[in-house]
């Protein structure tokens, strides 16, 4: 017969196994919405680079792209998204939504980012992972509706890759012999993906923003030490976002976008040093390398970007100054 000793153990393993393979499916989750996300944005620049004659080398440094890195990058960043806790996942959903804000708000009617929707891939991979923590707390099914969520996601993951091989290999042969129904629908509707992916973001962070906030209050007991929290995080935060503000108007290249991560981290790093665990710590170090991994991995994109919002802020610039003219 087993101890006493020896069913409390097992049961403690089978626990933590439990909680462990929890923290992978949500990680697996987060990692293929940023794999869907990134696939849709692929599609949209390959597009838009393929009907700008000065833009063929983007197209082809697009197309171009390993495939094999896709599936690493999948697992990357679920490993990384299984090992970052709650707390300071939820605390990189917050940062990076009040840093799209001021972003969105700063920008000149009519025009938007496009680099926001590859800068947001790690806090988006976190967003995920903190939502299906709180909806699914206490559910008694919890492991079952994440193997779901799971197979769901690596299905959605799955066909959207497929339309961007397909679209970086025959799209340009099948939007001019229109005979391809896919080509034909993004040839008609492909200018409308930046403003899908855009409302799904909107409803993904406005989900995140509340469960983050949930994981976060839990840990206090009492409101003076909840406020001993927030209110060193928020005068950190709002300094990192003007601060940021600053450097990208006056930068150019992608230093920058660099530079921000690790300044952010960094500036979470410290503020978690005083008011956090040592856990929140280690978790820190590990976004820092989610982040840059995302950043590295959509480095093609990320110029593409940066290159089509240039060009966009310079042609409304222009259009500006048109009407100014013609008004005086």
């Amino acid at each position: 017969m087993f101890s006493l000793g020896s069913w409390l153990s097992a049961l403690l393993g089978l626990a933590w196994g439990w909680a462990l393979l929890d923290a992978l499916l949500q990680g697996l989750v987060g990692a293929c919405a940023v794999s869907v996300l990134c696939s849709l944005l692929k599609v949209y620049l390959y597009i838009q680079c393929l009907n700008d004659p000065e833009r063929q080398a983007e197209k082809e440094a697009i197309r171009t792209q390993r495939r094999v890195l896709e599936s690493l990058h999948v697992v990357m960043l679920t490993g990384v998204l299984a090992l970052v806790g709650s707390r300071v996942a939820a605390l990189v959903v917050l940062e990076f939504s009040l840093r799209a804000v001021s972003t969105v708000l700063s920008l000149g009617k009519g025009t938007h980012s496009s680099q926001l929707y590859l800068l947001c891939q790690y806090s988006l991979g976190c967003g995920v992972s903190c939502g299906l923590s709180f909806l699914l707390e206490g559910a008694p099914h919890r492991t079952c509706n994440l193997v779901l969520a799971a197979g769901l996601a690596g299905l959605l993951a799955a066909y959207t890759r497929r339309l961007a091989r397909h679209v970086c290999t025959l799209y340009e042969l099948h939007s001019r012999a229109r005979y391809c129904g896919v080509c034909i629908l993004l040839l008609a509707a492909g200018h409308g993906i930046p403003q899908l992916l855009w409302n799904a973001l909107a409803i993904t962070f406005a989900v995140a923003d509340l469960a983050a906030v949930v994981l976060i209050n839990r840990d206090f007991l009492s409101t003076a030490e909840a406020v001993r929290f927030w209110m060193p995080l928020t005068i950190c935060y709002t300094l990192l976002v003007i601060y940021m503000q600053e450097e990208t108007r006056q930068s150019t290249g992608r230093r920058p976008v660099y530079q921000t991560v690790l300044v952010r981290m960094g500036g979470l790093f410290i503020l978690l040093l005083t008011v956090g665990r040592w856990t929140d710590v280690l978790h820190v170090l590990v976004s820092l390398l989610g982040e840059l991994w995302c950043l590295l991995r959509a480095g093609v994109m990320l110029e593409a970007c940066r290159r089509q919002d240039f060009g966009q802020q310079s042609r409304l610039d222009r259009r500006l100054g048109s009407r100014s003219e013609e008004t005086s």
